[in-house]
């Protein structure tokens, strides 16, 4: 990602983005994950929702256990149409009948749907085969609805901001051209005539974290005491990351015709933890941001972006809970306000009465600078004999010799167990393929150390940063 995101806006046309706001909370919701094998049950999840006094969440699904326990409160929910469900319910009515009907009439009212995503980052996720099926399967959610009489819910999809081409500076930014014309166009056409939003995933973490040089890490948490950055194109004074990256997609809706449409932060957060390397996630970092973007989406009076001074920005904060089994590198199971025991990573409050001072001291960040030295991958300390042995296979066979030093007679054959050739293994396909994407995570199997496991003659590979 870019630094800066963001089409000439004259300030005249400001009133035009003036929509009433008077039915959306300031606070902001929660995004509740699932993929953790040690997760609390729904009932007691969504008690911890509301401990922490949000006042909306979104699920990555429509699950029936989740929705029963959300009944009774005054939380409003966001439910999700299946990526995978897309393409069949694009050409086929009766099927998107089926599900509203089951996965959102079933439980109006008294669970209290307000918004159906239909996907979830599909132009980032998904083969442009299904991108030309997103359209016509949200207008099909959208009859379902209509035709059960149901008008309190909202249709939409969750994007991305690598749906921009251009982001830098804000004022520049527009749609890819790959999209623009045959998928977004269509989209926003279908959000300005049904009021709804453009739902979007805002994470200045990555795009600080890819450029950590040139972009100031307290710009990217709303920390920025002095330091503006002001768009040549349009005038704009930016104070924050965030704002850009908001902004951008305001100009490039404005370039293909829909200034009024509202964006909807669908996600927002920063990690608590990740791996070795991986700047700047940690605790502090994470609370400084997520207590600054409450502080900032329910200030009174409202403040907006410089693009759209006083609009409201209804969110949700990535995520409840730390999800263990999500895959990627470590940061993706570190964005929760929660351990999944319930306790929370760090004091927060949702909406924004309660003083930082009332909170409890942070731990120092201790890898705001890049990591220096050797990293190894090595077997984490999960008791899985069985799917241990299966990376095991998965690592020798990808790359050219990677396992040979642990076949008989190789220097790093004994001892002559699973978990030691495993970690030698891992270590070896990742510092083989490291740079074309590879990570340490088998699965949850593997995790980084800057302790070099190597013994006698036995040397492990490394990655050098």
């Amino acid at each position: 990602m870019a630094m800066l995101l963001l089409i000439p806006l004259l300030l005249s046309s400001i009133s035009l983005f003036t929509i009433s706001t008077a039915s959306f909370s300031p606070q902001p919701g929660i995004c509740y994950g699932q993929l953790g094998d040690n997760l609390p049950p729904p009932r007691e999840s969504v008690s911890l929702l509301t401990s922490l006094h949000a006042k909306r969440v979104k699920l990555y699904d429509a699950n029936q256990t989740i929705l029963h326990a959300l009944r009774h409160t005054r939380l409003q929910v966001s439910v999700m149409v299946p990526n995978e469900l897309i393409s069949n319910i694009s050409s086929d009515q009766t099927l998107a009948d089926k599900w509203v009907s089951s996965n959102v009439a079933a439980f109006l009212p008294k669970t209290r749907i307000r918004y159906i995503l239909v996907g979830n980052e599909i132009i980032s996720s998904t083969t442009n085969a299904t991108w030309r099926h997103l359209v016509p399967a949200m207008r099909r959610i959208k009859h379902s609805l209509k035709s059960l009489g149901i008008r309190k819910v909202k249709v939409g999809t969750s994007s991305a901001m690598d749906v921009l081409q251009t982001s830098f500076p804000p004022s520049n930014g527009s749609f890819r051209e790959d999209i623009a014309l045959p998928i977004m166009k269509p989209m926003l056409k279908f959000l300005n005539r049904t009021k709804s939003f453009f739902f979007l995933d805002v994470y200045p973490f990555f795009a600080w974290s890819s450029d950590p040089v040139n972009i100031n890490l307290d710009y990217a948490l709303f920390e920025s005491k002095n330091l503006t950055v002001t768009d040549p194109g349009s005038g704009l004074v930016y104070t924050n990351l965030f704002d850009q990256m908001v902004d951008a997609v305001y100009f490039a809706m404005e370039k293909l015709g829909f200034p009024g449409i509202r964006i909807f932060v669908a996600e927002t957060g920063w990690p608590n933890g990740g791996d070795l390397d991986q700047i700047g996630a940690n605790v502090y970092n994470a609370a400084t941001y997520n207590r600054n973007f409450i502080k900032k989406v329910t200030r009174k009076p409202r403040v907006g972006t410089p693009a759209r001074p006083g609009s409201l920005l209804p969110s949700f904060l990535f995520a409840l809970f730390n999800e263990n089994q999500k895959s990627g590198p470590g940061t993706e199971r570190h964005f929760g306000l929660l351990h999944p025991n319930g306790s929370r990573v760090f004091d927060i409050d949702l909406s924004g009465r309660t003083p930082v001072s009332d909170f409890r001291p942070l731990p120092a960040p201790e890898n705001n600078e890049k990591f220096k030295g050797k990293i190894w991958c090595v077997v984490a300390p999960r008791d899985n004999a069985t799917a241990l042995a299966e990376a095991l296979s998965y690592a020798c066979s990808q790359g050219n010799g990677t396992c040979d030093p642990i076949q008989p007679r190789g220097k790093c054959f004994k001892p002559d167990s699973v978990f030691w050739h495993a970690s030698y293994a891992f270590s070896a396909y990742w510092a083989q393929f490291k740079k074309v994407g590879a990570t340490c995570y088998f699965n949850g199997l593997a995790t980084q150390t800057a302790k070099d496991p190597s013994y006698g003659s036995c040397k492990f590979p490394s990655v050098t940063l």
